[in-house]
Order: structure tokens, then C-alpha cells, then sequence
């Protein structure tokens, strides 16, 4: 999928990389607070970069893909805070697992309100649905991690597939609806992750595409 340059960066390794680390969370900290009326876009994080005191180059060369390396770390963060509050899942069965991973990682994102929404209208745009999708998958990952699973067959495909979708059209009914109605709708779609055995073959990558575009629509418009 498409290159995301802040989730690929290496892990930090000495005092300098500490400090890029540090200086983009700070960056994401003043984006979420421009996005709502600037969206996210170039001249929002270069005023981002401004607001920490940083030039134009300074502010490139942390974030080289600008909007898309900061729609990136807003996603990073949102899963690690959702691990973050997530309980011991060995006193879980597996379905209740799941359906914890997506009530939690959904309640993150929530809580970042405007932001994210634009941030959905960012990444419903045709050239950056790649990113989403990756982002989205790597969501999925996390969490399936986390409830324990280490299927390396297809299963590992089909599964975090449905995950994608799943916490996609969550975060949409979220955003927009009561949280009782986004936990009714994970309860109403939480079968198709545990019987995904029975329609597995039919699942593509297309209508896992398709399905994201249009929860990231209902994200930008509703």
C-alpha cells in the first residue's frame, strides 16, 4: 500500500531521533487543534510546524508527506491509546475480546471529534483511500494482536479485512449517533468476524475498499 513516512520511520535510536519523535507528537498536538478549520492540508502543518517554532524546511523534513504523515501518527496514536486502555484479554472469550478492541480504538478516535472528521474528508479523497486503507488495516492488526491471534494462513488476511470494515463503519455511526447505537451496530456486525469462515472466499479486497469509502464519506458529510 501507499507509503506512509511516519509510521516506516525506524524506531528511534538515539537523542536526535528521541527528539523527532517528540517534536512530531507535538506537531499532531497543534494539528488537531487547526484542523477543524484549516482541514488537513499542507498549510495547515506548515502552521502547525509555525506554532512550534520551526521554519517551512524544518517543518518538511519531519513531515516530508505533510498532511498524510500527520493523518498517520493521528491514527498511531489512537491505537496505542485504545491498547493502552484495553484490559487483560485472557479473562476474555474471544468474541468479547473483539468486541472491546472496537468499542475501545472507536472511543480514541471519538474523542478527537472535528478533527477527525476532517481528517475522514482528507482520507476519503480518491488518491489518499490507500493510506486509509492501510492505516485501518494496521488498526485491525493491533487489535487482533491483542485478542491473541497468530493465524499466518489466509485467516490472518480475511480477518483483519473485516476488522478494517468493521471499525471503519463504527467510528462513522460513532461520530454521528449515540455510543449505545455504535455498540448495537458492533454487536449487529461482531457474527461476521466470528463466522468469517463461511464467507471468506467471497471477500475482496475491493469490497473491503469500497466499504471504508463509504463509512470515510459518512465521516466527511454527515
Amino acid at each position: 500500500m501507499t507509503d506512509a513516512p511516519a509510521l516506516d520511520r525506524p524506531a528511534p535510536s538515539s537523542q536526535a531521533s528521541d527528539w523527532a519523535g517528540d517534536m512530531e507528537q507535538a506537531l499532531l498536538d497543534q494539528a488537531r487543534v487547526l484542523a477543524p478549520t484549516q482541514g488537513w492540508t499542507w498549510p495547515m502543518a506548515r502552521a502547525a510546524g509555525r506554532a512550534m517554532g520551526l521554519s517551512a524546511a524544518e517543518t518538511e523534513l519531519l513531515l516530508p508527506h505533510g498532511p498524510r504523515d500527520l493523518a498517520a501518527l493521528l491514527a498511531r496514536r489512537h491505537d496505542a491509546q485504545a491498547l493502552a486502555a484495553l484490559p487483560d484479554p485472557a479473562a476474555l472469550k474471544i468474541r468479547a475480546r473483539i468486541r472491546a478492541a472496537v468499542l475501545a480504538r472507536t472511543e480514541a478516535a471519538a474523542a478527537d471529534g472535528e478533527a477527525l472528521r476532517r481528517w475522514a474528508g482528507f482520507l476519503a479523497l480518491p488518491l489518499n483511500l490507500p493510506l486509509a486503507m492501510r492505516l485501518l488495516w494496521d488498526s485491525a492488526d493491533a487489535l487482533w494482536r491483542w485478542a491473541g491471534d497468530t493465524a499466518t494462513d489466509e485467516n490472518h488476511y480475511s480477518k483483519r479485512a473485516i476488522l478494517s470494515g468493521i471499525l471503519a463503519g463504527t467510528l462513522a455511526l460513532r461520530l454521528h449517533a449515540s455510543p449505545a447505537e455504535a455498540e448495537a451496530f458492533i454487536d449487529a456486525r461482531i457474527d461476521n468476524v466470528m463466522a468469517f469462515e463461511k464467507w471468506k472466499a467471497g471477500l475482496g479486497a475491493q469490497d473491503v475498499l469500497a466499504e471504508v469509502a463509504r463509512a470515510l464519506a459518512k465521516l466527511r458529510y454527515r
